[in-house]
């Protein structure tokens, strides 16, 4: 399904994202998860609600997660949602490494 629009959460995420040079892996496969994610916007896994962390419960105010992996073990993170003129909206959340996500996640 596709979305009608591919964000990111904030100005602030926006800026990171783009403040990574264009040979960065990471970036490249944020570049590449944003054009899957715009075809099909469940390209991720969805984590089932239980097992979504507080903090990101709590951060973002978010009732679905999906996981979308990136090079080097690196985690992209993505809820869905709806808004104003629009129906469907994949918003970036955030990208971690692997020991990050797995502290996030209790592992």
């Amino acid at each position: 399904m596709r979305p009608d629009k591919v964000v990111f959460i904030d100005e602030s995420l926006e800026n990171c994202f783009n403040s990574l040079r264009d040979g960065d892996p990471i970036k490249k496969g944020i570049t590449k998860a944003i054009l899957e994610l715009r075809e099909n916007c469940f390209a991720g896994r969805n984590v089932k609600k239980n097992l979504i962390p507080r903090e990101l419960i709590e951060k973002y105010g978010i009732d679905n997660l999906w996981i979308y992996n990136l090079p080097s073990a690196w985690r992209l993170f993505y809820s869905l949602t709806s808004g104003g003129e629009v129906d469907l909206i994949a918003a970036i959340l955030d990208w971690m490494d692997h020991k990050d996500y797995e502290r996030l996640f209790g592992f």
